[in-house]
């Protein structure tokens, strides 16, 4: 079974089971266990950080019972608490893993550029107080794209096995919603970027500075870490028909995603380590 969830990350420890206080698998799985009478475990597609939101988080579960798939969404969000929708369900072969079968994600991170605080906005938008030069934000933006080892871009307990990431899609809009697509992702790395596109458009680091960031590997040099209020998990990406994508071979594309003002058909993609 795979389900499409949606919440708002600000009560939450994160989205994985944890000790120190309430997690949204934790509350959907208590949610699964009184739906079907039995315990349930379920798997997400990324360990998002306390305090980050979700659009498209994807959850992948083998059910106790068989139930109609309106259960999982009408039935389920009846037991949810009002922070955490399954806005989806659907039907999968066999074996389907959220993390290990995807092929990569899209998160969504706002700014808003203000002199004073907006209370309509709080909790999901980073304010800046300052001015930015957001076409410099954008010249450093472009450097990010492609296949790098992201150690610059990582937390400092970062746990990954390797640190080589592909980012296909960069793009800061008009509105600074700043959009990074990418196979996978480092902790905190999305969140680290921002910071440091941030540092660019308050001038505090040259806009053609970023590749020679990268190439350090080191964490210190970058700009801050970012609040994570301001940023989505958008969508999670799998092949056609989520099928596995080890039986499905590596010549397959799964998304067309933009590069500047070049569109490009995306290879497979590698399942994360880590998340956000």
């Amino acid at each position: 079974m795979k389900l499409t969830i949606e919440y708002d990350g600000s009560a939450f420890v994160g989205w994985q089971l944890q000790p120190n206080g309430p997690s949204v698998q934790g509350v959907l799985e208590e949610a699964m266990a009184r739906l079907c009478g039995a315990p349930v475990r379920i798997a997400g597609a990324g360990r998002t950080d306390a305090g980050v939101h979700a659009r498209g988080q994807v959850a992948s579960l083998t059910p106790p019972r068989e139930l109609p798939l309106k259960a999982w969404t009408v039935g389920l969000n009846g037991l949810l608490p009002p922070e955490v929708s399954c806005v989806r369900a659907e039907l999968v072969p066999d074996g389907f893993d959220a993390r290990r079968w995807a092929r990569g994600k899209r998160y969504q991170y706002s700014l808003l550029q203000t002199r004073v605080r907006s209370p309509l906005r709080r909790g999901r938008v980073w304010e800046i107080r300052r001015p930015l030069d957001v076409e410099a934000m954008r010249v450093a933006a472009a450097q990010f794209l492609g296949r790098h080892d992201f150690s610059a871009m990582r937390a400092s307990n970062c746990r990954a096995r390797t640190t080589v990431r592909e980012i296909r899609r960069l793009e800061i809009a008009d509105n600074l919603v700043i959009t990074v697509e990418a196979t996978a992702f480092l902790k905190h790395m999305v969140r680290n970027i921002v910071g440091t596109l941030v540092q660019v458009g308050h001038g505090g680091r040259a806009a053609g500075s970023i590749a020679a960031l990268i190439e350090s590997r080191d964490r210190t040099l970058a700009g801050v870490t970012a609040p994570p209020h301001g940023l989505v998990l958008d969508e999670v990406f799998y092949l056609p028909g989520n099928v596995d994508p080890r039986a499905a071979g590596t010549a397959q594309p799964v998304a067309t995603v933009q590069s500047g003002d070049t569109a490009q058909s995306s290879e497979p993609l590698q399942s994360s380590d880590e998340d956000e």
